[in-house]
């Protein structure tokens, strides 16, 4: 079983429903989607709100190992992302060598600002925690208490871990910086970082269509008519 946390902000919550339909239809594993939202971690999750987190999964992505008991693996990643490849093909880089695998960008972003006016704050190891393959027995300092308290920098930035070389690498295609990273048309997880399709600003961005095309797939129902009522539909 492929366990998945998906980060959850109610202001986008097409971008969240989206994604996971791009992820069942194309898994060839059974995955397990669980959605980190506020409403649901209020017994363990008490952090005030900084004026600076632009979603409300900033931190609670790393409460991630505790929802998992600090026991196996699990993969973490925002919502405002498309999955264009087989979820289990990411599963499959798995390396207990590591605590935590990410593509490790070098983001240096050049706006102010992003999605929904929200500041676009400028760090080392920026994005690397958008993508989070973690091996949760070798996270275990990642409690809810330090969650609550820790510094943005200390979690973003893997601080929490103490040394960097238990950070392992996942290949590129699998956190595709839209908008940043030269455009990919066979990018595995593309992700729409400064402002998905489902924003009226970047509704003509790189991979647009992939995403309204997964949308409408998602809002698909198959309906069998009998032949009385199709003959009368089809007559208008």
């Amino acid at each position: 079983m492929i366990k998945l946390f998906i980060g959850f902000d109610p202001r986008e919550t097409v971008a969240y429903h989206v994604l996971t339909q791009s992820i069942l239809a194309r898994a060839s594993q059974p995955v397990s989607i669980t959605p980190l939202c506020l409403s649901h971690l209020r017994e363990i999750f008490t952090r005030e709100r900084n004026p600076l987190q632009s979603t409300d999964f900033s931190f609670t992505r790393f409460l991630t190992p505790h929802l998992c008991d600090y026991q196996g693996w699990a993969i973490f990643m925002d919502c405002d992302m498309l999955v264009r490849d087989d979820i289990a093909r990411l599963w499959s880089l798995r390396d207990e060598r590591y605590a935590v695998q990410v593509v490790k960008h070098n983001h240096v972003p050049k706006e102010d600002t992003k999605f929904l006016g929200a500041v676009q704050t400028k760090y080392q190891k920026k994005n690397w925690s958008s993508v989070m393959l973690l091996n949760n027995a070798r996270c275990q300092a990642l409690t809810p208490d330090y969650v609550n308290n820790a510094s943005g920098l200390e979690l973003h930035q893997f601080k929490w871990l103490g040394d960097d070389s238990l950070i392992g690498e996942i290949p590129h295609g699998w956190n595709h910086l839209v908008g940043h990273d030269a455009p990919s048309a066979d990018a595995s997880l593309v992700h729409f970082t400064t402002g998905g399709p489902y924003f009226h600003q970047w509704q003509n961005c790189e991979h647009a269509g992939s995403w309204l095309a997964e949308r409408d797939q998602m809002l698909r129902v198959e309906e069998k008519l009998s032949q009385p009522e199709a003959k009368q539909r089809a007559a208008g």
